[in-house]
């Protein structure tokens, strides 16, 4: 019998430890071993007790879970998943932390998602289970800072590019937030292609993630909406809650965000769109597959290369849970496997 995954749960609310503590306690292989109420405390149990994982609340007196994130990497690294709240500043807050160190996030249950509480739950045990033992990846030396200003990127319209005749699909799931802030972070302000892009991450989030990309790079980057024209130099992050396609409609691209039952397990499916970037531009386009688990993406990415597009995946030393790219890298589905580092450079080269 495999020792238990070891979990401290650290939140201000005694409900939440509790709930928290309870969800964990459904799955036999994992162990609360702690609990913390501030950031201070859990540093300091997490040197004493020396959890697997960590369930981080942001909102706390004494110290923060930011502060406490930055002291637990720099003292006793361990994965962290933070619980988030659907607020501007609460989004803000969990973009950072994944910037910081964080590996992954879960929403905290709120009537403003439409998430229940028992795919929170599910939702929690998973992201422990495929995270414990995971790489923790920093980014030290990186600019975060907005590269223009929010109040431009609200009113212009799409800038003008030199179209590109190709398209880039990429699929990342846990650890895929930070990464792909570097990937956008250097593709250059006049990329001719659009870039199309499935994260795993829950509704409501996926709008101000799309933000903070728009802000941290040279594109203009949105969340999709049903009937967006698929335009160079754009990127489109589909919505938490749909998944995404491209159709034909009067002679353009068109993205098409529709609900529809889950496809590999999930919604957006980076699969879903993969298939349609397969079908619409065929030897024209080039697909990327990132750090995340399961293998939603490796089955698209496949028939991308089959129509002839040029497919890359992130390696194994760069990615926070090796999962789907090593299942589409396994299956014969890649042509380069290439660092996190290389990943725009070579984006660039082909397309």
């Amino acid at each position: 019998m495999p020792e238990k995954i070891k979990v401290l749960v650290v939140d201000d609310s005694a409900l939440v430890r509790k709930i928290v503590s309870d969800i964990l306690h459904r799955d036999p292989d994992i162990e609360v071993v702690g609990t913390a109420n501030n950031g201070k405390t859990a540093v300091y149990k997490n040197s004493t007790l020396n959890p697997d994982v960590i369930t981080l609340d942001i909102e706390m007196p004494i110290m923060d879970g930011l502060e406490a994130l930055r002291q637990i990497i720099e003292t006793n690294p361990k994965p962290v998943i933070m619980m988030s709240v659907l607020t501007q500043h609460g989004a803000e807050a969990t973009f950072r932390a994944l910037e910081y160190g964080a590996v992954d996030f879960i929403p905290k249950p709120s009537t403003a998602l439409s998430i229940s509480v028992d795919e929170i739950a599910d939702l929690l045990i998973k992201k422990v289970r495929s995270v414990y033992k995971s790489k923790i990846k920093l980014h030290p030396g990186e600019n975060l800072e907005p590269r223009r200003e929010p109040e431009a990127r609200q009113t212009e319209g799409p800038r003008a590019k030199a179209p590109g005749k190709k398209v880039v699909a990429i699929g990342t799931s846990t650890g895929g937030p930070s990464a792909l802030l570097q990937v956008f972070q250097k593709l250059p302000s006049d990329f001719g292609s659009p870039v199309l892009v499935v994260q795993h991450m829950p509704e409501g989030f996926t709008r101000a993630f799309a933000e903070r990309l728009n802000a941290n790079s040279g594109l203009s980057v949105k969340e999709a909406e049903d009937g967006d024209r698929v335009r160079p130099g754009c990127g489109y992050i589909a919505p938490g809650h749909s998944h995404v396609r491209i159709e034909e409609s009067a002679g353009e691209k068109v993205l098409r965000v529709f609900k529809g039952d889950k496809v590999s397990g999930h919604r957006p499916s980076i699969d879903v769109l993969f298939d349609s970037v397969a079908e619409s531009y065929g030897s024209d386009s080039v697909a990327v597959i990132m750090t995340g688990m399961g293998k939603d993406g490796a089955g698209g990415i496949s028939h991308i290369r089959k129509k002839g597009g040029f497919t890359i995946a992130q390696d194994e030393d760069t990615s926070v849970v090796y999962g789907m790219n090593r299942v589409a890298v396994q299956s014969g589905a890649i042509d380069e496997v290439v660092s996190l580092y290389r990943i725009a450079e070579t984006i660039l080269e082909h397309a």
